[in-house]
C-alpha cells in the first residue's frame, strides 16, 4: 500500500498546498473536531460535579485542573489513540467517550464517577457544539483575518491610487472616467458589509439528547431543571462553558439554519472577491497594471516574454471551489428526514474543505494585490484616446440651460465616429450658454472629468 504524503494526497489542500493551509488544520481537521468533541465532554461532565446531584458531588480543584488540561494539551497522539479505539467501536463519539474514561483510571475521584461522562447525551449534542466550536475557531482565527487582510490591502491601494484617472469601461466599452482607487474602493465597501455579515452569525449549540426533549435526563433526574442546565454550560464562555448561542429547539440534530447562514456569508465574500479578481485580471490584460516579476518564475514553458496573472486566476478558481461546496452546505445542512439521517455527517466533514479553498483564495488575492504596479502611461493614452466621454458633460450642462436637443446633437458629434478634442472643442465654442461655462468646458479633458472619485477612494 502506498504510504500517505503530500505527493499523493487525493486533495490539492492536503498536497499541493498542504503548507500554505496549517493554521485551519488546527479547527477543520478530524484531529480538530476530536479536540473540540473532548472539550465538550469535558466541560459537561465537570458542570454535572455541580448540578447538586448527591450521586456525584463537586469535584476537587485538582480533578478540574487535570481534566481542562486534557484538553488544553491534547495532542495528535492522543487523537490516534481515539482513532485506535474507533477501529473497535466503529463509533467515533463512542471512541472519545472511551478515550477519557482511560484518562480517569489512575484518579481514584475521578475513576468513581466516570459513568458521567457523556452521560445522558446523544451523540449530535457531542457533535453540533462540537462543529460550532470548529466554526468559531476557523472564523475567527482564519478566515476573518485573511478577510480583513484583503480589505487592509485594497484600502491602501484605494488610497494610494485616489486620484489616477482611469477610463471606465461599461458594456466593454469606453464611459465616464474614474480613479484607479475609487474602483478599488468600491470592492473595500462591498468587502466590508460581506464581513460584517460573516461577523454577525451566531453560532448556535444544543444538548437536548435523542430527539432534543430531554427525556433520558428526566427519566435520571426528574426534579432538575435540564433546560437551564444545557444553556448554562453551552453559553457561559470558555474554558468552563462552550460559548456558544443555545438552541432551544431541535430534533435529534442540531437544525443547521446557523450554518446555512455562515456559509452564504461566506459564500458573499467569495464572490465579491471573484469579480474583483475578474477585473484585475482585465486590466492587467489592458496593460494598467504591470506586474513584479520574480527572480526564477516562469509564465509559459514556450513564451519566456509571458508575466501571468496567475495570482488572481487561481484565486478566481479557488474561489468558485470554495462556493460551489458552501452552496451545497447551506442547501443540504438544514434539511434532514423527520428526526435525523445520516446524510449531514458525511457532508459536515467537507466543511474544511469550503473553507480551505477560500482561504488558499484569499492568500493568492494577497500575494497578486502585492504584486501589482500601476502603469500610467497606459492609463493616460487609453484617456487621450478617449474624448468621446465628455459627450456626457458637454450635453449636461447645455441640458442644464434648456439647449434644445442636447443629447441628440452629441449624438450626431460622437457615435460611431473618432472623436477628437478638435471636434469637441468646436462645438462648445457655438453653444448658446454663459462664457464662464463654454471656458470651463473646454478645459475639460478625459483625465480631469473625474467628479467625486478622488474624494470618496480617500473616504474609505
Amino acid at each position: 500500500m502506498m504510504s500517505f504524503s503530500t505527493l499523493n494526497a487525493l486533495s490539492p489542500l492536503d498536497g499541493r498546498y498542504a503548507s500554505k493551509l496549517s493554521n485551519l488544520r488546527t479547527y477543520m481537521s478530524e484531529y480538530g473536531y476530536m479536540h473540540r468533541r473532548v472539550q465538550v465532554e469535558i466541560a459537561w461532565f465537570i458542570a454535572l460535579s455541580d448540578a447538586n446531584f448527591k450521586e456525584f458531588p463537586p469535584l476537587s480543584s485538582a480533578s478540574r485542573d487535570y481534566l481542562h488540561q486534557l484538553v488544553a494539551q491534547f495532542s495528535e497522539a492522543d487523537g490516534q489513540a481515539i482513532k485506535d479505539i474507533e477501529k473497535t467501536t466503529n463509533h467515533d463519539v463512542k471512541a472519545v467517550e472511551y478515550w477519557i474514561k482511560s484518562k480517569l483510571v489512575d484518579f481514584p475521584e475521578l475513576k468513581a464517577y466516570g459513568e458521567f461522562v457523556h452521560f445522558a447525551c446523544t451523540s449530535e449534542d457531542i457533535n453540533n457544539t462540537s462543529q460550532a466550536l470548529q466554526l468559531k475557531g476557523a472564523r475567527d482565527a482564519v478566515v476573518l483575518p485573511a478577510l480583513h487582510g484583503v480589505i487592509e490591502k485594497l484600502r491602501s491601494l484605494a488610497h494610494t491610487y485616489a486620484h489616477v484617472p482611469m477610463l471606465s469601461r461599461t458594456h466593454g466599452q469606453t464611459a465616464s472616467p474614474t480613479t484607479v482607487g475609487k474602483e478599488i474602493a468600491n470592492v473595500v465597501m462591498r468587502l466590508k458589509a460581506a464581513v460584517a455579515r460573516l461577523e454577525e452569525v451566531k453560532l448556535l449549540g444544543k444538548m437536548n439528547g435523542a430527539v432534543g426533549n430531554y427525556n433520558a435526563h428526566l427519566s435520571a433526574f426528574p426534579d432538575t431543571d435540564w433546560e437551564a442546565f444545557s444553556q448554562r454550560v453551552i453559553e457561559t464562555p470558555e474554558p468552563v462553558g462552550l460559548g456558544l448561542q443555545f438552541q432551544a429547539y431541535s430534533t435529534q440534530i442540531e437544525p443547521h439554519d446557523y450554518m446555512a447562514q455562515w456559509f452564504d456569508a461566506l459564500a458573499r465574500c467569495n464572490t465579491i472577491m471573484i469579480d474583483l479578481s475578474r477585473d484585475i485580471w482585465s486590466y492587467i490584460s489592458l496593460g494598467y497594471f504591470k506586474q513584479r516579476l520574480k527572480e526564477g518564475e516562469i509564465g509559459s514553458s514556450t513564451m519566456p516574454h509571458k508575466v501571468n496573472p496567475i495570482d488572481f486566476e487561481n484565486a478566481e478558481g479557488n474561489l468558485g471551489l470554495s462556493n460551489a461546496l458552501l452552496r451545497h452546505l447551506s442547501e443540504k445542512l438544514p434539511i434532514s428526514r423527520m428526526q435525523r439521517d445520516l446524510t449531514d455527517s458525511t457532508v459536515l466533514r467537507n466543511v474544511g474543505v469550503a473553507i480551505g479553498y477560500a482561504t488558499l483564495a484569499m492568500q493568492s488575492l494577497q500575494t497578486g494585490l502585492g504584486k501589482l504596479e500601476l502603469n500610467e502611461e497606459a492609463l493616460a493614452n487609453d484617456l487621450d484616446n478617449a474624448w468621446e466621454v465628455l459627450a456626457e458633460p458637454i450635453q449636461t450642462v447645455m441640458r442644464r440651460y434648456g439647449v434644445e436637443g442636447a443629447y441628440e446633437q452629441l449624438k450626431e458629434v460622437t457615435r460611431g465616429k473618432k472623436v477628437t478634442s478638435q471636434a469637441l472643442h468646436d462645438l462648445i465654442k457655438t453653444l448658446q450658454i454663459p462664457q464662464a461655462d463654454i471656458d470651463r468646458l473646454l478645459q475639460l479633458t478625459p483625465g480631469s472629468y473625474i467628479g467625486k472619485a478622488a474624494e470618496l477612494a480617500k473616504r474609505v
